[in-house]
């Protein structure tokens, strides 16, 4: 569920960056692009997450 939920967000997060954008460019909304870059962001947070440690640093 953590897998689909982050790809749901980073789809819906990017598609919205990727109209606004355009729009203010003047460009065509191109929805293939934001679902590629998406993929790559929820990819990007899955590995930053399984990279950053879980423990809390210990009291001192």
């Amino acid at each position: 569920m953590h897998y689909i939920m982050t790809f749901v967000w980073s789809f819906l997060l990017v598609s919205m960056l990727n109209y606004v954008a355009g729009s203010i460019g003047g460009t065509e909304f191109d929805f293939m692009a934001g679902v590629t870059v998406s993929i790559v962001l929820a990819i990007f947070v899955l590995v930053i997450t399984a990279i950053i440690p879980n423990d809390s640093p210990a009291d001192v």
